[in-house]
Formats: C-alpha cells, structure tokens, sequence
C-alpha cells in the first residue's frame, strides 16, 4: 500500500475473500423433503407461534400428551395454518419448556369452515380446518334465535364438507321446539344444551369426533364448552344492554374431550363469537348441488332461475315436487333467501 497525493492506493492483496458471508453462497430453489417430519394436528394459534399435539406423543400417552409450541418455517412462506390443520413438524418436539419446533407441512385438508368479512369481500377467513361436525349454538331466547345466522352457518357446514348440528341454549327460558322444526326438513339433528338439560344427546354427538362450536356471543357457547370440557375455563360473559352480546373468547382453540379410559375422546374447537358470517365464497348452485333430488329438478328449470319461487321465479320445477322433496326445497329457498339478504351480514 503505497500514500499518493494524500490518499492510498491498494492492490488486490489487500482485498479480502470471506467466502462464508451470507452473500456469496449459491442461490438454489431445492427444498429439504423433511422426510423425518412427524405429523400431529394444530390446537391453537397466537402471534406467529402454533400449538401442535403430535401423532406420535397421543400413541404413547394418549390424552396426556402435550402440544409443543411451533413457528413456521421460511419455505412455507405466509401459508396460512389454522387450528384442526394437520402438520409436519422438525426440530426440538420434546416439548420442554423454553423449546421450538418448526412447522414444515401442511396436509390436505378434508373440511374447511369458511367465511368472508362480508357477501363482497373476496378475502376467505377460515374459522377452522378438518372438523368433521359443526355444533351451531343458538340461544332461544335473551338474546333471541335469529334464524340467519344458523342458515348462514349451515351453508358453510355443507359447503366446507361438515356435519352440522344444531344446538339450543336457554331452553328454560323459551320453548325450543318452534325454532328447531325451522331446520326439520333439512334433516339436521337439533340437541338441547340449556343450563337444566341433560347434555347426553350433545356428549352423543361429540363423542369421538372434531367438533367446531359456532355461535353469536352471548348465546352461551362458552358455558356449554366448559360444561363439555370441565377444565376448559372458558370465559364467559354477560348479554349487553343493546343486543349483542360481549365477546367472551378471542381465539379458536382445540380442547380435548374428557376420557374415562385415557384414550382420546375427541376434540371441542371453540371458536370466537361471531358478529358477521358473509359467504362470498358460496353461489346458489352450490347449495342447491348439495341435494341429489333438488339437483335433478334444478336441471328442467329454465335458464336464470334463482330457485326461489314465484313471483321471481314461476316457472321453478322445485314447486312440482312433493312429499319430503317439496318440503326440503322450501327449507333451502331459506338458505337461499339468507344468502341474498344482505342483513344477515352482521348479528
């Protein structure tokens, strides 16, 4: 190195070659295959860290098992993962205190419980994945049922591949029986679950299977999660001076069902309470399509048709059905009709 005029002048000695700077390794698109990952199934969701009960640990202990804590991991990008979503997972899964595995797969997944901001709104949130029932909880009474969110909410069921069932809370405050024979066509089993009823018929339904709570705050879902799932500890709330009730939970999380022989039970997925259900991602085809006999008269009616009946409609073949066909249509013109309505956006 030599001083000229003031300054220095350098020569390539003095360049220095740092050849494990992040910098100059080769770029590649191969990805690991994570062949050792080991699956389990998402229980909760918070902040960019998931909760994730293993395969492999429920084998060996069984409703004991512990969910370890998860981040994603940098391949999967801003893939969204929810809870019910089955995992491949790599890293520390001894679930030790202070310990983080890395999500690296996300399975197929066999029912998805959609809904969007609004009828418009072309963003899907999924509420919950691979829940194979769907418990849609109504309050008959304080506050009120309101047939369109249970209408909404059972087009989501069958549109995202679930079996809902219908739940009815403060039962001892009204007669159930008029609301629930709304939904009889349908043939959706509708189970009482107010403060005073057996919850036999629920536990029946639940049993051995992943079962999504829905259901407008101040209905009681959180009451009827933590009498399901005794050490739950839900919170649960009051119904405000203005008809809508206080959120009482803020995140979905998967709770497991008690057990009497150490087995796994099923899985309760309590969801926030919802205040607005829009289907953007459901066309009225897709409802109708779900009824092998509606599907086959919806073929002779004319081009257009809504299905919806006169006078908007009067040439629908759905009115020259009979029987349980004819009642069955007149059920899904209200899903229909609730899926039109641009009131039942919000509850």
């Amino acid at each position: 190195m030599a001083k000229r005029g003031g300054g220095y002048s350098y020569d390539e000695s003095y360049v220095k070659v740092r050849p494990n700077r992040r910098g100059t390794r080769p770029r590649t698109k191969d990805r690991p295959a994570h062949d050792d990952a080991i699956f389990g199934m998402v229980t909760t969701k918070d902040r960019g860290r998931w909760g994730v009960v293993l395969d492999r640990d429920v084998e060996i202990l069984g409703d004991k098992a512990p969910a370890i804590v998860c981040m994603r991991a940098r391949e999967l990008g801003r893939t969204a993962i929810e809870v019910g979503d089955r995992v491949g997972v790599v890293g520390d899964t001894t679930a030790r205190p202070g310990t983080l595995a890395r999500i690296v797969k996300l399975a197929k997944r066999q029912s998805v419980l959609r809904r969007t901001a609004d009828d418009t709104d072309p963003y899907e949130r999924i509420v919950v994945a691979n829940a194979d029932r769907l418990l849609i909880v109504s309050a008959v009474a304080d506050p009120p049922p309101r047939a369109g969110f249970v209408e909404r909410s059972l087009i989501a069921a069958f549109v995202g591949n679930l079996q809902p069932v219908i739940a009815l809370t403060k039962s001892d405050l009204a007669d159930p029986s008029e609301f629930a024979q709304e939904f009889a066509a349908l043939d959706v089993p509708v189970v009482l679950c107010g403060v005073d009823d057996d919850l036999a018929a629920v536990q029946k339904v639940v049993h051995g299977h992943i079962t999504a709570l829905i259901g407008h705050s101040g209905v009681g879902k959180s009451t009827l999660v933590n009498r399901l799932v005794p050490n739950a500890d839900r919170a649960v709330g009051v119904v405000s001076g203005v008809g809508k009730g206080r959120h009482t939970s803020t995140q979905s999380v998967a709770l497991r069902l008690p057990s009497t022989d150490g087995k796994p039970a099923g899985w309760i997925i309590d969801t926030p309470g919802i205040r607005s259900f829009g289907l953007a991602h459901v066309d009225a085809e897709q409802i109708v399509g779900l009824f092998e006999d509606l599907a086959a008269a919806a073929e002779k009616c004319p081009r257009g048709c809504s299905h919806l009946g006169p006078p908007a409609d009067p040439e629908c073949a759905f009115d020259e059905l009979t029987g349980a066909s004819w009642r069955r249509a007149q059920a899904v013109r209200s899903l229909l009709e609730a899926l039109r309505s641009k009131q039942d956006w919000e509850f």
